[in-house]
């Protein structure tokens, strides 16, 4: 199965509402998707993590080395194309452009021989997922105890069992709207922090420490992720399990983070660290660290499809008769486009996904929505 043709969709969207996060915010929202054309006419669908247009700009630079390729030979052409390029593309828009270009190679692979990803990957070990909601990003100047927790109870009457929320704003005002989150959800419902690297270590630890007797399940990018040492700080200076890894990059980058033993849960976006081919490099070597596996999604219906995938073959990390199961992170902030692109959307029954069992990645792209989600040419 020869490569014929390769070509990126930026699509684009406003918001109804601008939304914030501890050192960024935006009022919009893009992606970028990768299609990969067969000279037979099957065709693949990846998803890139970051800035949709420079990550298409990369994904043209791919373009000659690809084309004419056996688009089945996953490994080699990931290799090809990371080799061509390391020397400057170590980490970053390099690497998660190569994860939309072998997303669709795993796609069209499973197209090739009618199974989903996760058979071909050896699986499943499961067939659904729970999920947990991904929101309470801040708006405007209102007071977030007010709508943040009326936020994560919405999340709670449709059934997810866990929310993950928000914070890097300040300790003192951070530690507030946890407990008053928890207080409204009661002791049941598991509850995440995601500080989106807001703190520096001293911060980080104090907080982990204020808010230890409130059940939380994870302290998510507590630093900066180029402090390595720094995670492993938290990680002892403080009782809650430390998690990381969106913006970690490739099987040599989270080698480093498990050396360091700088997390309890490993977060790869797969969108990001360099598709499905690398993200169970990483899977593999944090089952072998004892480290558990808890995939970052975000984006469209083909990035969460792509989850879904891998999450189907993750182990039991580790085994016993009631283990702990991996969760889908379910993002449920504004998104025009999530599940547009899709002709048959991803949801939740009750916070429970189902993995998708069609060919390759299991989805069906809409082209009308990628028509009419277009991002300008500038």
């Amino acid at each position: 199965m020869r490569i014929a043709e390769v070509r990126t969709h930026v699509l684009e969207a406003p918001l109804s509402e601008p939304f914030a996060w501890s050192f960024n915010s935006t009022s919009v929202r893009t992606a970028c998707l990768v299609e990969i054309a067969c000279e037979d006419g099957t065709v693949g669908w990846g998803e890139c993590f970051g800035p949709a247009t420079l990550n298409a700009a990369i994904v043209a630079a791919f373009r000659p080395h690809l084309l004419g390729a056996d688009a089945l030979a996953c490994d080699a052409l990931w290799m090809r194309l990371y080799d061509r390029f390391r020397d400057q593309g170590q980490r970053g828009l390099t690497i998660t452009a190569l994860s939309g270009v072998d997303i669709a190679l795993w796609d069209i692979r499973g197209k090739r021989y009618g199974a989903p990803v996760h058979v071909l990957m050896g699986g499943p070990i499961r067939r659904q997922v729970a999920a947990y909601a991904t929101g309470t990003y801040r708006r405007g100047t209102a007071d977030p105890l007010g709508y943040i927790v009326e936020e994560v109870m919405g999340y709670a009457r449709q059934g997810f069992p866990a929310v993950k929320l928000k914070i890097g704003f300040g300790v003192a005002q951070d530690a507030d709207l946890i407990r008053a989150c928890r207080e409204a959800l009661g002791p049941r419902m598991g509850l995440m922090l995601d500080a989106n690297h807001g703190y520096d270590v001293a911060e980080a630890i104090e907080l982990g420490r204020r808010v230890a007797d409130c059940g939380i399940g994870w302290l998510e990018e507590p630093v900066v992720p180029e402090d390595l040492a720094g995670y492993a700080e938290v990680r002892r200076g403080q009782p809650i399990p430390v998690a990381g890894g969106e913006t970690w990059f490739t099987r040599w980058g989270f080698r480093d983070v498990f050396a360091a033993r700088a997390v309890d849960i490993a977060q790869p976006d797969i969108c990001a660290v360099g598709g499905l081919s690398e993200a169970k490099k990483v899977a593999d070597m944090a089952a072998a660290f004892g480290v558990r596996c808890v995939p970052h999604v975000w984006g469209t219906g083909v990035g969460l499809a792509t989850a879904l995938q891998l999450l189907a073959v993750l182990p039991h990390n580790p085994p016993r008769h009631t283990p702990q199961e991996p969760l889908l992170e379910f993002d449920r902030s504004e998104h025009p486009f999530r599940q547009a692109v899709l002709r048959e959307p991803i949801e939740h029954a009750g916070g429970i996904v189902r993995v998708p069992e069609g060919p390759g990645l299991g989805i069906e792209v809409d082209r009308e929505a990628l028509a009419r989600f277009a991002a300008a040419t500038p």
